[in-house]
């Protein structure tokens, strides 16, 4: 029998937690978490980390198994990742891959684009503009150098946004087309499945995700986070917004608005993200005979 990932995409609050359990008690395999922040044990509340429940419920690998002082590239998941699931398959499982870091995701379902080595003088002049004029003068440059990946990428994300720009001015090549080289044929076959809703009733459920975080008490944990707040997960969606209200930016009311529509606009960007890429069959998350039985049909 060959060895097959069952990738599953999708927005955020869409879903993909609930679904990979059930189809990984299905075929009695593990899950490899491709999230980009759950992966830090002291991320919690703010990341949507499966509960202790659901991480009983399921094998999982690479949820809360560092810390945040720990720096961890996409480049060294696509090496660890590619390193467990040799494992994986080696005991004869299957392999479910979810998440919602996209760039994760394609770098252990498809490689990394070979990226050249960072110009040391062009990375001090971004950085330094990263730190005065902040992540935002760097997105509009990236928007009009390469506006297919400011479409896609996270733009409160200084460290990606930065290079982004910084291989677009380097190469004079875009970003985006670095992206589209595929040099790493994988030794395992990989399926496909999306999960979609429609976007009032996903906008409903980030606006209940995010309800419900601060009922679990988001701002205690953020607040418990502080010594760390410079450090690059920590400068993202729930984490950044509840910081501007502890520093007297924003209301508690403001933050958590702030919250949803920074929310809403990445799993925009997500969206847009796959649906360049044919391969991904795309169902509701209440299909799931529809989808084991998808699978099934292409495990062979």
């Amino acid at each position: 029998m060959m060895d097959y990932l069952i990738a599953l995409y999708g927005p955020t609050s869409v879903g993909k937690t609930a679904l990979s359990i059930a189809l990984a008690n299905l075929w009695h395999c593990p899950i490899v978490s491709a999230d980009s922040r759950q992966v830090y044990r002291e991320l919690r509340i703010g990341v949507a980390r499966p509960s202790p429940g659901e991480l009983e419920a399921a094998e999982h690998h690479f949820i809360a198994d560092r810390s945040v002082r720990q720096r961890f590239s996409c480049g060294q998941f696509e090496e660890e990742a590619l390193q467990r699931l040799a494992e994986i398959f080696q005991r004869g499982h299957v392999a479910i891959l979810t998440g919602g870091s996209m760039l994760y995701l394609d770098a252990l379902t498809k490689g990394i684009a070979p990226l050249p080595e960072p110009d040391i003088a062009l990375r001090k002049t971004l950085t330094a503009r990263l730190n005065s004029e902040g992540v935002g003068a760097l997105a509009a440059e990236l928007r009009e150098r390469d506006p297919a990946t400011w479409a896609c990428i996270d733009r409160q994300n200084g460290a990606r946004v930065l290079r982004a720009l910084e291989v677009t001015l380097q190469t004079g090549t875009p970003f985006s087309e670095w992206m589209e080289l595929k040099p790493k044929p994988r030794p395992f076959t990989v399926v496909n499945v999306g999960l979609r809703r429609e976007w009032p009733e996903l906008t409903e459920r980030i606006g209940l995700r995010v309800e419900q975080m601060l009922a679990d008490g988001l701002v205690e944990e953020v607040e418990g986070l502080l010594p760390y707040r410079e450090l690059q997960p920590l400068k993202s969606v729930g984490y950044s917004e509840i910081f501007s209200y502890i520093d007297g930016l924003l209301t508690l009311q403001q933050a958590t608005e702030a919250i949803r529509v920074n929310t809403r606009r990445y799993a925009k960007r997500q969206m847009r993200w796959w649906q360049r890429d044919a391969s991904i069959a795309w169902f509701l998350p209440s299909q799931f005979r529809e989808i084991a039985q998808y699978v099934d049909s292409r495990l062979v």
